[in-house]
């Protein structure tokens, strides 16, 4: 993020915490695609992903309060999320998901429909990827989507996680070889 994005940025945050509902919603149209994919992530489906994320956005409203200035926004929020995420997962556990039910929302619209062979083989082999990525571990599953999908930077991550760049990149490099692992069974 460069300083002008960061200094309004602070600003929207400054007058949310003062009640302003308009300023909020820019934070949320800013981060509401890294939001939805990282709760994708987290819960694998498309519905939960849209909710989780908006759920944490409203949770996010109400404590901006104990929100400390001068520090990034999304980071703040991700640890928000990613708790509701988690809170999510263990109150559904008991109706564990079929690979089939959580990719079925991955799907390409009808009025998208691959026409070419081309097509077809790039959306099977979309599939075949989110579903190797659905059966790794939360944690790694979580630095995938970030890094790989959404192109989180190093230092974000770091910051997001609270952990140091190097470890990112050493954590990262075991979840793609346990990916790649997974991907090498069915391909």
């Amino acid at each position: 993020m460069d300083d002008q994005s960061e200094t309004q940025e602070g600003d929207w945050v400054r007058q949310a915490r003062q009640g302003d509902k308009e300023a909020f919603g820019m934070l949320v149209r800013t981060y509401m695609h890294q939001a939805y994919y990282a709760a994708l992530g987290f819960l694998g489906r498309h519905d939960d992903a849209l909710d989780a994320s908006q759920e944490a956005f409203v949770k996010a409203y109400l404590a901006v309060d104990r929100f400390e200035p001068g520090r990034p926004f999304y980071a703040w929020y991700y640890r928000i999320l990613k708790n509701h995420c988690l809170n999510m997962r263990r109150k559904r556990r008991s109706s564990a998901l079929s690979f089939s039910e959580v990719f079925a929302t991955q799907a390409e619209p009808a009025s998208e429909v691959p026409s070419s062979s081309e097509e077809l083989e790039r959306a099977e082999l979309r599939r075949v990827v989110w579903e190797a990525i659905w059966r790794l571990e939360t944690d790694d599953r979580e630095l995938i989507v970030a890094r790989d999908i959404l192109g989180t930077p190093y230092a974000t991550l770091a910051e997001l996680l609270e952990i140091p760049p190097g470890t990112v990149m050493s954590r990262l490099f075991y979840a793609r070889r346990r990916l790649r692992d997974q991907l090498k069974e069915v391909l």
